[in-house]
Protein backbone atom coordinates (compact mmCIF):
# COMPACT_ATOMS: atom_id res chain seq x y z
CA UNK A 1 0.00 0.00 0.00
CA UNK A 2 2.40 2.52 0.86
CA UNK A 3 4.69 1.65 -2.32
CA UNK A 4 1.65 2.19 -4.46
CA UNK A 5 1.01 5.84 -2.71
CA UNK A 6 4.54 6.10 -3.05
CA UNK A 7 4.70 5.81 -7.03
CA UNK A 8 1.14 8.18 -7.38
CA UNK A 9 2.71 10.60 -5.41
CA UNK A 10 5.94 10.52 -7.93
CA UNK A 11 3.16 10.36 -11.21
CA UNK A 12 1.54 13.37 -9.78
CA UNK A 13 4.76 15.24 -9.40
CA UNK A 14 6.44 14.65 -12.54
CA UNK A 15 2.84 15.70 -14.15
CA UNK A 16 2.90 18.71 -12.47
CA UNK A 17 6.62 19.43 -13.09
CA UNK A 18 5.68 18.66 -16.81
CA UNK A 19 2.89 21.43 -16.78
CA UNK A 20 4.96 23.86 -15.18
CA UNK A 21 7.76 23.38 -17.35
CA UNK A 22 5.15 23.14 -20.51
CA UNK A 23 4.12 26.66 -19.12
CA UNK A 24 7.63 28.21 -18.90
CA UNK A 25 9.13 27.26 -22.42
CA UNK A 26 6.16 29.33 -23.99
CA UNK A 27 6.85 32.69 -21.69
CA UNK A 28 8.75 33.08 -18.87
CA UNK A 29 6.73 33.70 -15.57
CA UNK A 30 6.77 35.96 -13.25
CA UNK A 31 7.06 36.15 -9.52
CA UNK A 32 2.76 36.72 -8.66
CA UNK A 33 2.14 34.27 -11.95
CA UNK A 34 5.13 31.52 -9.85
CA UNK A 35 3.41 32.21 -6.90
CA UNK A 36 -0.62 31.57 -8.20
CA UNK A 37 0.95 27.99 -9.78
CA UNK A 38 1.71 26.13 -6.99
CA UNK A 39 1.06 22.82 -6.50
CA UNK A 40 -2.69 22.47 -5.94
CA UNK A 41 -3.35 24.82 -8.54
CA UNK A 42 -1.92 22.83 -10.83
CA UNK A 43 -3.78 19.16 -9.48
CA UNK A 44 -6.88 21.30 -10.05
CA UNK A 45 -6.28 22.23 -14.01
CA UNK A 46 -4.91 18.55 -14.31
CA UNK A 47 -8.01 17.08 -13.06
CA UNK A 48 -10.39 19.36 -14.81
CA UNK A 49 -8.57 18.06 -18.09
CA UNK A 50 -8.37 14.28 -17.50
CA UNK A 51 -5.03 14.57 -16.33
CA UNK A 52 -3.52 15.78 -19.74
CA UNK A 53 -0.76 17.44 -19.25
CA UNK A 54 -0.73 19.93 -22.91
CA UNK A 55 -4.33 20.51 -21.81
CA UNK A 56 -3.63 21.75 -18.75
CA UNK A 57 -0.65 23.75 -19.50
CA UNK A 58 -3.01 25.37 -22.53
CA UNK A 59 -5.70 26.06 -19.94
CA UNK A 60 -3.15 27.66 -17.11
CA UNK A 61 -1.59 29.79 -19.54
CA UNK A 62 -5.13 31.00 -20.43
CA UNK A 63 -6.22 31.78 -16.94
CA UNK A 64 -2.69 33.61 -16.19
CA UNK A 65 -3.48 36.08 -19.34
CA UNK A 66 -7.27 36.61 -18.52
CA UNK A 67 -6.33 37.27 -14.38
CA UNK A 68 -3.82 39.97 -16.25
CA UNK A 69 -6.39 41.28 -18.60
CA UNK A 70 -8.82 41.47 -15.00
CA UNK A 71 -6.22 42.84 -13.17
CA UNK A 72 -6.66 41.25 -10.45
CA UNK A 73 -3.67 42.28 -8.37
CA UNK A 74 -5.46 45.35 -8.13
CA UNK A 75 -8.72 44.48 -6.47
CA UNK A 76 -9.38 46.31 -3.48
CA UNK A 77 -12.60 46.97 -1.47
CA UNK A 78 -12.70 50.61 -1.66
CA UNK A 79 -13.92 50.55 -5.30
CA UNK A 80 -16.90 48.53 -4.33
CA UNK A 81 -18.37 50.54 -1.51
CA UNK A 82 -21.62 51.07 -2.88
CA UNK A 83 -22.01 46.84 -3.59
CA UNK A 84 -20.38 46.61 0.18
CA UNK A 85 -22.61 48.84 1.93
CA UNK A 86 -25.53 46.97 0.48
CA UNK A 87 -24.33 43.35 0.71
CA UNK A 88 -25.12 42.08 -3.50
CA UNK A 89 -22.13 39.48 -3.04
CA UNK A 90 -19.92 38.75 0.02
CA UNK A 91 -18.87 35.24 2.23
CA UNK A 92 -21.48 35.20 4.67
CA UNK A 93 -19.09 32.37 6.53
CA UNK A 94 -17.58 28.90 6.44
CA UNK A 95 -19.63 25.47 6.47
CA UNK A 96 -18.88 22.75 8.27
CA UNK A 97 -15.95 21.27 6.21
CA UNK A 98 -14.29 25.16 6.33
CA UNK A 99 -15.52 25.57 2.90
CA UNK A 100 -16.34 29.42 2.35
CA UNK A 101 -20.02 30.15 1.43
CA UNK A 102 -20.70 33.26 -1.23
CA UNK A 103 -24.31 34.62 -1.33
CA UNK A 104 -24.92 36.64 -4.39
CA UNK A 105 -28.29 38.82 -4.05
CA UNK A 106 -27.58 40.78 -6.94
CA UNK A 107 -31.03 42.80 -8.54
CA UNK A 108 -31.90 42.64 -11.80
CA UNK A 109 -31.22 46.35 -12.89
CA UNK A 110 -27.35 46.11 -11.46
CA UNK A 111 -26.02 44.46 -14.59
CA UNK A 112 -27.76 47.53 -16.86
CA UNK A 113 -26.83 50.58 -14.28
CA UNK A 114 -23.08 49.02 -14.73
CA UNK A 115 -20.73 48.22 -17.20
CA UNK A 116 -19.86 44.72 -17.86
CA UNK A 117 -16.49 44.96 -16.69
CA UNK A 118 -17.17 46.43 -13.63
CA UNK A 119 -19.53 43.55 -13.07
CA UNK A 120 -16.76 41.24 -13.65
CA UNK A 121 -14.34 42.75 -11.44
CA UNK A 122 -17.14 42.11 -8.59
CA UNK A 123 -17.71 38.88 -9.09
CA UNK A 124 -13.97 38.16 -8.94
CA UNK A 125 -13.19 40.26 -6.10
CA UNK A 126 -15.85 38.44 -3.96
CA UNK A 127 -14.40 35.18 -5.09
CA UNK A 128 -11.21 36.03 -4.65
CA UNK A 129 -12.31 37.09 -1.05
CA UNK A 130 -13.39 33.30 -0.78
CA UNK A 131 -10.44 31.54 -1.93
CA UNK A 132 -8.18 33.91 0.25
CA UNK A 133 -10.37 32.63 3.26
CA UNK A 134 -9.68 29.38 3.06
CA UNK A 135 -7.72 27.04 4.76
CA UNK A 136 -4.53 24.88 3.89
CA UNK A 137 -6.73 21.79 3.05
CA UNK A 138 -9.64 23.40 1.40
CA UNK A 139 -9.41 24.49 -2.24
CA UNK A 140 -13.80 24.73 -3.05
CA UNK A 141 -17.00 27.07 -1.83
CA UNK A 142 -20.59 27.09 -2.05
CA UNK A 143 -22.15 29.35 -4.07
CA UNK A 144 -25.62 30.88 -3.16
CA UNK A 145 -27.61 32.66 -5.35
CA UNK A 146 -30.76 34.43 -4.20
CA UNK A 147 -33.65 34.83 -7.33
CA UNK A 148 -36.02 36.55 -5.29
CA UNK A 149 -34.46 39.85 -6.62
CA UNK A 150 -35.29 39.24 -10.39
CA UNK A 151 -38.38 39.65 -12.10
CA UNK A 152 -37.21 37.91 -15.10
CA UNK A 153 -36.49 34.28 -15.70
CA UNK A 154 -34.15 35.25 -18.94
CA UNK A 155 -32.36 37.78 -16.96
CA UNK A 156 -31.37 35.32 -13.91
CA UNK A 157 -30.36 32.74 -16.47
CA UNK A 158 -27.98 34.98 -18.08
CA UNK A 159 -26.54 35.88 -14.98
CA UNK A 160 -26.65 32.63 -13.69
CA UNK A 161 -25.54 30.87 -16.73
CA UNK A 162 -22.41 33.36 -16.59
CA UNK A 163 -21.58 33.28 -13.60
CA UNK A 164 -20.98 29.39 -13.86
CA UNK A 165 -19.08 29.47 -17.13
CA UNK A 166 -16.32 32.34 -15.20
CA UNK A 167 -15.99 29.93 -12.27
CA UNK A 168 -15.40 26.66 -14.57
CA UNK A 169 -13.30 28.57 -17.43
CA UNK A 170 -11.07 30.49 -14.82
CA UNK A 171 -11.76 28.56 -10.99
CA UNK A 172 -11.43 25.01 -12.31
CA UNK A 173 -12.17 22.53 -9.04
CA UNK A 174 -13.22 24.88 -6.75
CA UNK A 175 -16.97 24.86 -6.90
CA UNK A 176 -18.41 22.22 -4.56
CA UNK A 177 -22.11 22.93 -4.54
CA UNK A 178 -24.04 26.26 -6.32
CA UNK A 179 -27.69 26.38 -5.32
CA UNK A 180 -30.57 28.85 -6.64
CA UNK A 181 -33.14 29.69 -4.36
CA UNK A 182 -36.77 30.99 -5.49
CA UNK A 183 -35.77 31.71 -8.92
CA UNK A 184 -38.40 33.21 -11.25
CA UNK A 185 -41.57 30.63 -12.81
CA UNK A 186 -40.62 30.53 -15.90
CA UNK A 187 -36.89 29.80 -15.18
CA UNK A 188 -37.48 25.93 -14.39
CA UNK A 189 -38.38 25.63 -17.98
CA UNK A 190 -35.61 27.52 -19.04
CA UNK A 191 -32.97 25.59 -17.35
CA UNK A 192 -34.37 22.11 -18.22
CA UNK A 193 -33.53 22.69 -22.10
CA UNK A 194 -29.88 24.59 -20.86
CA UNK A 195 -29.11 22.39 -18.46
CA UNK A 196 -27.70 19.56 -20.52
CA UNK A 197 -25.16 22.07 -22.16
CA UNK A 198 -23.52 23.52 -19.12
CA UNK A 199 -20.40 22.09 -17.83
CA UNK A 200 -21.18 22.43 -14.14
CA UNK A 201 -24.94 21.28 -14.08
CA UNK A 202 -24.33 18.67 -11.98
CA UNK A 203 -23.55 20.66 -9.08
CA UNK A 204 -26.40 22.83 -9.29
CA UNK A 205 -30.19 22.86 -7.22
CA UNK A 206 -32.85 24.62 -7.24
CA UNK A 207 -34.75 25.02 -3.95
CA UNK A 208 -37.31 26.98 -2.59
CA UNK A 209 -37.35 28.56 0.85
CA UNK A 210 -40.90 28.41 1.57
CA UNK A 211 -40.10 24.37 1.96
CA UNK A 212 -38.09 25.75 5.12
CA UNK A 213 -40.34 27.71 7.03
CA UNK A 214 -41.17 24.84 9.56
CA UNK A 215 -37.23 24.75 10.40
CA UNK A 216 -37.15 28.17 12.15
CA UNK A 217 -36.32 28.18 15.35
CA UNK A 218 -37.56 30.46 18.13
CA UNK A 219 -41.17 30.49 17.86
CA UNK A 220 -42.60 33.77 15.98
CA UNK A 221 -39.80 35.90 17.22
CA UNK A 222 -37.70 34.60 15.18
CA UNK A 223 -39.91 35.88 12.03
CA UNK A 224 -39.88 39.10 13.09
CA UNK A 225 -35.89 39.55 11.84
CA UNK A 226 -36.88 38.42 8.22
CA UNK A 227 -39.99 40.81 6.90
CA UNK A 228 -40.57 38.55 3.71
CA UNK A 229 -42.17 36.08 6.45
CA UNK A 230 -43.59 38.36 8.38
CA UNK A 231 -45.71 39.82 6.54
CA UNK A 232 -47.11 36.48 5.73
CA UNK A 233 -48.30 35.79 9.32
CA UNK A 234 -51.15 36.70 11.25
CA UNK A 235 -50.65 39.35 13.81
CA UNK A 236 -52.50 37.93 16.88
CA UNK A 237 -53.10 41.41 17.99
CA UNK A 238 -55.56 42.59 15.60
CA UNK A 239 -57.54 39.46 16.24
CA UNK A 240 -59.30 40.84 18.97
CA UNK A 241 -63.08 40.37 19.32
CA UNK A 242 -65.26 42.87 18.90
CA UNK A 243 -68.92 42.29 20.80
CA UNK A 244 -72.13 44.10 20.13
CA UNK A 245 -72.40 45.37 24.00
CA UNK A 246 -68.76 46.65 24.58
CA UNK A 247 -69.53 49.22 20.55
CA UNK A 248 -72.91 49.08 20.00
CA UNK A 249 -72.05 51.32 16.60
CA UNK A 250 -69.86 48.67 15.17
CA UNK A 251 -71.92 46.25 12.70
CA UNK A 252 -70.11 43.22 12.36
CA UNK A 253 -67.49 41.84 14.91
CA UNK A 254 -64.66 41.31 11.93
CA UNK A 255 -60.96 43.37 13.23
CA UNK A 256 -60.40 43.43 9.53
CA UNK A 257 -63.85 43.68 7.79
CA UNK A 258 -66.41 45.84 7.98
CA UNK A 259 -69.22 46.53 5.68
CA UNK A 260 -71.63 49.84 6.50
CA UNK A 261 -73.71 52.08 4.64
CA UNK A 262 -73.70 55.50 4.50
CA UNK A 263 -76.19 58.40 3.41
CA UNK A 264 -73.75 60.54 2.99
CA UNK A 265 -72.68 59.62 0.04
CA UNK A 266 -75.07 59.08 -2.81
CA UNK A 267 -73.05 57.94 -5.58
CA UNK A 268 -71.74 55.01 -3.58
CA UNK A 269 -73.82 54.50 -0.82
CA UNK A 270 -72.01 51.19 0.43
CA UNK A 271 -68.21 50.86 1.03
CA UNK A 272 -66.27 48.06 2.26
CA UNK A 273 -63.73 49.24 5.06
CA UNK A 274 -60.46 46.64 6.25
CA UNK A 275 -61.09 48.28 9.78
CA UNK A 276 -63.44 48.18 12.37
CA UNK A 277 -65.84 51.63 12.37
CA UNK A 278 -65.05 54.43 14.94
CA UNK A 279 -66.82 54.41 18.14
CA UNK A 280 -70.13 57.02 17.95
CA UNK A 281 -70.18 56.62 13.53
CA UNK A 282 -73.41 58.09 12.89
CA UNK A 283 -73.51 55.44 9.59
CA UNK A 284 -76.11 52.73 10.16
CA UNK A 285 -75.22 49.49 9.83
CA UNK A 286 -76.11 47.04 7.80
CA UNK A 287 -76.85 44.37 10.37
CA UNK A 288 -77.91 45.36 13.68
CA UNK A 289 -75.37 43.90 16.28
CA UNK A 290 -78.40 42.93 18.44
CA UNK A 291 -79.85 40.67 15.42
CA UNK A 292 -76.38 38.60 15.24
CA UNK A 293 -75.50 37.20 18.21
CA UNK A 294 -73.38 34.75 16.35
CA UNK A 295 -71.32 37.41 15.27
CA UNK A 296 -69.43 37.68 19.31
CA UNK A 297 -65.93 35.93 19.01
CA UNK A 298 -65.76 35.68 15.51
CA UNK A 299 -62.20 35.20 14.20
CA UNK A 300 -60.16 36.95 11.16
CA UNK A 301 -59.92 33.59 9.69
CA UNK A 302 -64.10 33.00 8.90
CA UNK A 303 -64.72 37.00 9.20
CA UNK A 304 -64.58 37.65 5.50
CA UNK A 305 -67.20 35.01 5.20
CA UNK A 306 -69.64 36.60 7.90
CA UNK A 307 -69.65 39.87 6.35
CA UNK A 308 -71.05 39.00 3.30
CA UNK A 309 -73.38 36.45 4.61
CA UNK A 310 -76.74 37.39 4.84
CA UNK A 311 -78.85 38.49 7.51
CA UNK A 312 -80.68 35.47 8.41
CA UNK A 313 -77.40 33.33 7.66
CA UNK A 314 -75.17 35.04 10.29
CA UNK A 315 -78.19 35.20 12.72
CA UNK A 316 -77.89 31.23 13.17
CA UNK A 317 -75.70 29.77 15.00
CA UNK A 318 -73.35 27.06 13.32
CA UNK A 319 -73.23 24.47 15.99
CA UNK A 320 -69.66 22.92 16.75
CA UNK A 321 -69.60 19.32 15.76
CA UNK A 322 -67.50 16.22 16.11
CA UNK A 323 -66.93 14.02 13.43
CA UNK A 324 -69.32 10.99 15.31
CA UNK A 325 -71.95 13.83 14.88
CA UNK A 326 -71.97 14.20 11.84
CA UNK A 327 -73.73 12.12 9.19
CA UNK A 328 -71.50 11.18 6.70
CA UNK A 329 -73.01 11.09 3.24
CA UNK A 330 -74.35 7.99 1.33
CA UNK A 331 -71.95 7.08 -1.25
CA UNK A 332 -73.31 4.67 -3.62
CA UNK A 333 -71.19 1.37 -3.61
CA UNK A 334 -69.44 0.63 -6.92
CA UNK A 335 -68.09 -3.05 -7.86
CA UNK A 336 -64.32 -2.97 -8.53
CA UNK A 337 -63.44 -3.21 -12.45
CA UNK A 338 -61.40 -5.45 -13.66
CA UNK A 339 -58.87 -4.05 -16.04
CA UNK A 340 -58.60 -5.29 -19.53
CA UNK A 341 -55.30 -6.58 -20.17
CA UNK A 342 -53.21 -4.78 -22.67
CA UNK A 343 -50.43 -5.90 -25.32
CA UNK A 344 -49.91 -2.54 -26.39
CA UNK A 345 -47.97 -1.31 -23.12
CA UNK A 346 -45.85 1.37 -23.22
CA UNK A 347 -41.90 0.82 -23.06
CA UNK A 348 -41.77 2.70 -19.90
CA UNK A 349 -43.50 1.11 -17.61
CA UNK A 350 -41.21 -1.67 -17.99
CA UNK A 351 -38.24 0.98 -16.13
CA UNK A 352 -40.87 2.80 -13.69
CA UNK A 353 -40.01 0.75 -11.00
CA UNK A 354 -38.28 3.15 -7.64
CA UNK A 355 -36.00 2.02 -5.53
CA UNK A 356 -36.72 1.28 -2.07
CA UNK A 357 -34.48 4.05 0.05
CA UNK A 358 -34.26 6.24 -3.72
CA UNK A 359 -35.00 10.35 -3.41
CA UNK A 360 -35.77 11.94 -6.62
CA UNK A 361 -33.67 15.15 -7.17
CA UNK A 362 -35.91 17.42 -5.84
CA UNK A 363 -35.70 15.61 -2.31
CA UNK A 364 -32.10 15.52 -2.71
CA UNK A 365 -31.54 19.17 -3.35
CA UNK A 366 -33.96 19.91 -0.42
CA UNK A 367 -31.69 17.39 2.08
CA UNK A 368 -28.60 19.03 0.74
CA UNK A 369 -29.61 22.78 1.39
CA UNK A 370 -30.30 22.28 5.08
CA UNK A 371 -26.51 23.19 6.13
CA UNK A 372 -26.34 26.13 4.28
CA UNK A 373 -29.57 27.54 5.03
CA UNK A 374 -28.64 29.31 8.10
CA UNK A 375 -26.12 30.92 5.74
CA UNK A 376 -28.85 32.26 3.65
CA UNK A 377 -31.00 33.45 6.52
CA UNK A 378 -28.46 35.43 8.34
CA UNK A 379 -28.33 39.13 8.05
CA UNK A 380 -25.76 40.91 6.39
CA UNK A 381 -22.83 42.58 8.56
CA UNK A 382 -20.49 44.62 6.40
CA UNK A 383 -17.89 44.65 9.21
CA UNK A 384 -17.74 40.83 9.36
CA UNK A 385 -17.66 40.38 5.68
CA UNK A 386 -14.46 43.25 5.62
CA UNK A 387 -12.95 40.98 8.36
CA UNK A 388 -12.68 38.02 6.15
CA UNK A 389 -10.72 40.51 3.86
CA UNK A 390 -6.71 39.96 3.88
CA UNK A 391 -4.82 42.78 2.12
CA UNK A 392 -4.71 43.89 -0.05
CA UNK A 393 -8.41 43.21 -0.45
CA UNK A 394 -9.43 44.37 2.28
CA UNK A 395 -8.44 48.14 0.90
CA UNK A 396 -6.68 50.64 2.57
CA UNK A 397 -7.63 50.44 5.93
CA UNK A 398 -6.63 46.46 5.76
CA UNK A 399 -3.15 47.29 4.65
CA UNK A 400 -2.82 50.21 7.46
CA UNK A 401 -4.29 48.42 10.06
CA UNK A 402 -1.70 45.47 9.39
CA UNK A 403 1.22 47.81 9.37
CA UNK A 404 0.08 49.26 12.66
CA UNK A 405 -0.62 46.07 13.76
CA UNK A 406 2.57 44.15 12.95
CA UNK A 407 4.50 47.71 14.23
CA UNK A 408 2.59 47.21 18.06
CA UNK A 409 3.57 43.70 17.57
CA UNK A 410 7.24 44.57 17.39
CA UNK A 411 7.20 46.88 19.77
CA UNK A 412 5.94 44.56 22.58
CA UNK A 413 8.22 42.01 21.70
CA UNK A 414 11.51 44.51 22.00
CA UNK A 415 9.55 46.03 25.35
CA UNK A 416 9.46 42.75 26.77
CA UNK A 417 13.18 41.57 26.01
CA UNK A 418 14.21 45.16 27.77
CA UNK A 419 12.28 44.31 30.54
CA UNK A 420 13.65 41.18 31.29
CA UNK A 421 16.87 42.59 30.73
Amino acid sequence: MGMEMEKKDSRDRERIEAVLKLLRKQAPLTMKQEKYCNDGCVERFLRARGDNVKKAAKHLRLVLSWRDSIETDSLIADEFLGELSEGLAYVAGHDDDARPVVVFRIKQDYPKLHSQKSFVRLLVFTLEVAVSSMSRFVDQFVLLFDASFFRSASAFLNFFMGTLKMVGDYYPGRLHKAFLIDPPSMFSVLWKGVRPFVELAAATAVVSSLDYEDSLEGGSDCFASYPRTTSLRFKPVVATPVTAKQHPGVGSASSRFSFTVSNLNSVKPWYLSTGTAPLGHSSRTVVPAESSPSLIGVSPLNARSYSFASPGARSTPVKNQTPLQRTPMQVPRQQPRTPKPSFLQSPANLFSFKKEGHHSRGERDKESFVPFLRFYRRPYDEMVYRAKMRPPLGGLTSIVYSQVKTHHHTQSRRFGHLQRI
